[in-house]
This record gives structure tokens, sequence and C-alpha cells, in this order.
């Protein structure tokens, strides 16, 4: 109970800055009490979450080829790590890929200028709507509780490509506004949705056929880690290299944004249920190929920041798990570092590529120089775990 404690003030204090996601759900069952059964998710079946905040894959998906992949079995440490702390080229080529800048940009021209054909409810929370364009391709409409959601989503994946993480589908921005040719066949629908007047929403690409992914053993609990020894990566197999690369990507992606609702809530959710990390990852998924899609990543950045007090332990804890990581990844934060101007240069790709920009405004100050910060700590964390590792 004393351990509980301390959660429920976590809810309420959540529910009232608006994170709740279904108001009104029902109680989750006794054997899933974790973090988020507490903030009131409601727990869809299996078959309504595999439609959830994803599109159809078009003719261009580009999850890449490699030249010299991995050999089928099991791999030795010197094939899938160079230079002490970084994944191998052949690791780092193996499919997937991830979402190519050409994709994103055709698929972002798309959203900015195609018809909508309908709405439904869909895609996590009961604001939000499901939509397709007349072309018959799908997107997520995100709507949140409030603008700093739409906010925080759009800069989450402007900085995901800022850093190189192919991992988040496309978005694109667009102002409700039912006399316009976009949103006119959808007026009824948005008159229904008790939405404001003509609102900002994020237009999200929908990503079909992607299954649940489970946490890796060694990003589960604080004994376990993904570090370049023998021990910790003996018995991958060719499958669980690429995997792993993408996961190394995701643990500093979320340590920057201080997005809490993906993997640090689980990490919490293991003081009263256990075998929280052996299900489903929250917010993330992976295509038939074998890439990681990162969904739903409107908690980060703003209202991460915004309660990163409560949230900075499982951060921090997560982060020392990982000391492998993607050199273009680790190269992108040593610039940001170098340049301390992270938030600088998030501002000036999202305005270059967000017609919107100038409407939907931008990090506050304080949260500009968290950006930093942030970026500043992953720079020591590898340049520790280089002189840790690095021969």
């Amino acid at each position: 109970m004393r351990l509980l404690l301390p959660a429920l003030a976590l809810f309420s204090l959540l529910g009232w800055l608006g994170f709740s996601k279904c108001p009104g759900a029902a109680s989750p069952p006794d054997r899933a009490k974790s973090f988020r059964t507490l903030l009131a998710v409601s727990l869809q079946p299996r078959a309504a979450r595999s439609r959830r905040s994803r599109a159809a894959p078009g003719r261009d998906w580009d999850w890449g080829t490699a030249a010299s992949p991995l050999r089928a079995g099991t791999v030795r440490l010197a094939e899938v790590v160079e230079q002490g702390v970084f994944w191998s080229g052949r690791a780092d080529r193996s499919p997937p890929a991830g979402f190519s800048d050409l994709r994103v940009q055709r698929w972002q021209r798309k959203a900015r200028s195609s018809r909508l054909a309908w709405l439904e409810r869909g895609c996590g929370r009961p604001s939000n709507r499901l939509a397709g364009f007349s072309d018959g391709s799908r997107a997520c409409v995100r709507y949140g509780i409030n603008p700093d959601q739409v906010l925080g989503e759009t800069l989450s994946f402007y900085l995901s490509r800022l850093l190189g993480i192919r991992n988040v589908p496309a978005l694109a921005l667009s102002r409700v506004n039912v006399n316009a040719e976009q949103w006119l066949r959808v007026r009824q629908e948005v008159q229904g949705s008790q939405w404001a007047d003509r609102p900002i929403v994020s237009l999200s690409e929908w990503i079909s056929n992607l299954t649940d992914v489970v946490t890796p053993l060694s990003l589960r609990s604080h004994t376990n880690r993904l570090h370049p020894t023998v021990e910790d990566l003996a018995n991958l197999t060719s499958q669980e290299v690429p995997e792993l690369v993408q996961w190394s990507d995701l643990v500093l992606f979320d340590y920057l944004t201080a997005n809490f609702d993906r993997l640090a809530s689980n990490l919490l959710s293991l003081q009263w249920d256990s075998r929280v990390m052996e299900r489903s990852a929250n917010n993330l998924h992976r295509t038939a190929s074998g890439a990681l899609v990162f969904i739903d990543n409107e908690a980060g950045l703003v209202h991460g920041y915004r309660v990163l007090a409560m949230w900075e332990r499982y951060h921090e804890s997560l982060l020392k798990t990982l000391c492998i990581f993607r050199k273009e990844t680790a190269r992108k934060i040593a610039e940001l570092h170098q340049s301390q101007n992270a938030a600088g240069q998030l501002l000036d790709l999202y305005r270059a590529s967000e017609p919107l920009a100038p409407q939907m405004g931008f990090l506050s100050e304080e949260h500009a120089q968290m950006v930093q910060s942030r970026t500043d700590r992953l720079y020591k964390h590898i340049l520790q775990c280089k002189a840790k590792y690095s021969t």
C-alpha cells in the first residue's frame, strides 16, 4: 500500500494536467494494474489495437537494403560492435532502415493538399480521429486534450528527423476549416467532434499490419543492460541485432524528449507488477520487415519536461542500461552538443518544413534550455561509455 500511494498521487496530478487518455474508461482487470491502467487507459482488444495510429504503406516504402547483411544464426561480438561502443556498419545497414526523407516529404505534401473523405473515432484518445483520404490512404488526426500535446507530438517528430532517427511516422499540421476544400467532405463529422473552432491538428501516417513489441531482456530491469561485452551480447541472432540497434535509438530519443509514456512508465509499474516488462511496450510496434515504429509521442518535450521531476530517475535508469549506439545518432548528438544550439536547430528545421509552425508555436525558453541540457547529458554518457569500452 505504501508503494501504491505515491503512484495514485501521481495519477491524480497527471489527470489534472490532462494525461488521462480515455476519461470515464471502465476499471481495468486486477491482473493488469500497471501505471498505464492507473491513468485510466482503455484496454482495447488486441484486434482493435492493431488498427491504432498507423497508415497503409505506400509503394515507395523504404526500409533499406543491406549490401552486406549479417549472416544467419548467432553473431559474434566483432560482427556487431565497432570502436568499442558503436553498432557495426553491417548491423546498422541490415534491414530495416526506417522512413526515408523522400517518403516523409511525399506524405507531407499529400497530407496538406488531399481531400479528407471520412473521419471516425480512433487513434487513441476520444478526441482524436482516424481519417481517410480520397486516394484510400489513412492518417491519425490528433486533436489531443490541449494544443501542447499536438505541439509535443510535432516537435518530437522533427527532433527525430534532426537526429537521423527514422522510426517516427511522417507528420504534418493542418488547420481544421470545414469551409476549406480539404475538410469540406467531413464537415458533419468535424461539427460532431466537439473540437474548438478551427484548431490546428496533426496528421500522422497510419501504418498497417503492425505487431506488438516486448522490451528486450537487456533493458527490462536495473540489473540488466545492453553494453558492448561478450556477456551482454552473447547468443544474439542476426534477427535480433537490427531490433536492438533501433532500441538503442529509442532509449536516447525518449531520454532527450523526456517521454514517460512508453518505457519509463513501465519501470514505475515494476513496484507492483513484476511482469509488466514482459508485456507489450506502449506506443511501440513492429512492421513485417522488422522496423520499429515509435508512435504517439505527444508526451514528449512539452508535457514530458513539465513533469520531469517525477520521471527523471526512470529516464536515468533506462539510459544507464545502454552503452552501445548507432554512429549516426552519436555523431548528431556530438554536433548538437558542440553547437550549444540544439533547440535552435530544431526550430530551424521545424519552420523550414512546417508551414503552420508560426501559428502552432515552439518551446518556451525554459524548455529550449532543457533540450540542450539533455543533449549534453547524452553526449557525456556516450563519452563515459567510450572511456570504459573503447580499445
